[in-house]
């Protein structure tokens, strides 16, 4: 009895050993799995704990997520826009891989899809930084685009010898060429280059506050490289009456354009977007107001769920995976622009249901 109790105990031993040795076990896998969710119309601490400026007690480092100074006053929402994030566990065992591989809120990826070796973790996660403030920008172009302040693209140099000297002055705005509008500095490239250089272009030109028309030929960029250009330097202007900051730490990449375009908007204009529910969504945005296709859907509609989302903005490019793992009591709003993402909360106000994925 003494030796079967003894090999009991030495048993029970090695098995903890063992386990302990595969729990220290790293794998070139991550775990993904839902992140933090914050509500782009609230104050947040320097912890992204949620703050209310000014109030009695309130910790250093509160602010605005989205703040608004110099200009109109800013309307208060009863509801909320939050964006959704995805945690990244990079560092790994064997246990936390199995456990996140039968999970379904979890998701595992291979270590060198987020981390490419080429590449250093520092360089990775400055490109995410890169990525997030060039989100910001471009939800700032967008939501003003659609509050009536329009992007304007102003000759800023005029290349000696191109195809635009004597022709274009520092100065100028270019609305259109060839009857299309100019929306942004990628219209504008887009369409001197949608025709082959030696091409005739119709400059629209705003020059001293007076519209005219200016003839442009293109020439090839070199002897071996025949893409036309107009030989001008352009600068990107968006006039407003007041000064928009966005401030948010600790979150990388450009996926939550989108919300923080909605943001914007709520706040500058006297309409509750939310109709007092909580919105939450996903998805870049350019200039242009289109809204592009993100990565972690999954692991974003279950941190939408926790938050007690009514209605879940998916980008259009991320419905079929979106369907594919689609929450009971979330909807799932199509959303390709900001237009859509607009009427989308206007059906959701009315009661209604909008296009789903």
């Amino acid at each position: 009895m003494r030796r079967r109790g003894l090999t009991v105990v030495l048993g029970a031993l090695l098995a903890v050993l063992l386990l302990f040795a595969i729990g220290q076990v790293k794998v070139p896998y991550v775990v993904e799995s839902a992140g933090p969710t914050v509500d782009t119309l609230s104050a947040v601490d320097d912890n992204g704990e949620v703050c209310t400026p000014g109030a009695p007690g309130a910790p250093e480092g509160c602010h605005e997520v989205i703040s608004v100074s110099g200009g109109p006053a800013v309307s208060k929402s009863d509801g909320q826009l939050r964006l959704v994030t995805v945690n990244v566990q990079s560092s790994t065992d064997l246990v936390s891989v199995i456990r996140g591989w039968w999970s379904d809120e979890e998701a595992v990826v291979p270590y060198e899809l987020l981390y490419p070796p080429d590449a250093s973790r520092e360089e990775i996660d400055q490109q995410g930084q890169e990525d997030f403030k060039n989100s910001q920008t471009s939800a700032e172009t967008a939501a003003l685009r659609e509050l009536g302040y329009p992007v304007r693209i102003t000759v800023d140099k005029v290349v000696a010898g191109g195809a635009s000297d004597g022709r274009l002055k520092p100065g100028d705005v270019i609305d259109t060429v060839d009857g299309t509008a100019v929306t942004s500095n990628g219209k504008l490239l887009e369409l001197i280059q949608g025709k082959p250089a030696g091409s005739t272009l119709k400059l629209g030109v705003t020059r001293d506050k007076t519209p005219t028309t200016v003839e442009v030929t293109t020439k090839p960029a070199s002897a071996t490289d025949d893409t036309p250009r107009v030989g001008i330097e352009v600068k990107t202007e968006q006039p407003h009456p007041f000064t928009l900051n966005i401030k948010l730490d600790d979150i990388a990449g450009p996926s939550a354009g989108l919300m923080f375009t909605l943001g914007i908007i709520d706040k500058l204009k006297p309409e509750d977007l939310t109709g007092g529910k909580v919105i939450a969504g996903t998805g870049t945005i350019d200039d242009e107001g289109n809204v592009g296709p993100i990565g972690g859907i999954p692991q974003k509609l279950y941190g939408a769920r926790a938050a007690g989302a009514k209605v879940f903005l998916t980008p259009a490019a991320n419905c079929a995976e979106a369907k594919a793992n689609a929450l009971p009591g979330l909807p799932l709003a199509k959303v390709g622009t900001l237009a859509d993402a607009l009427a989308a909360l206007a059906t959701v106000r009315a009661g209604g249901q909008p296009p789903s994925c």
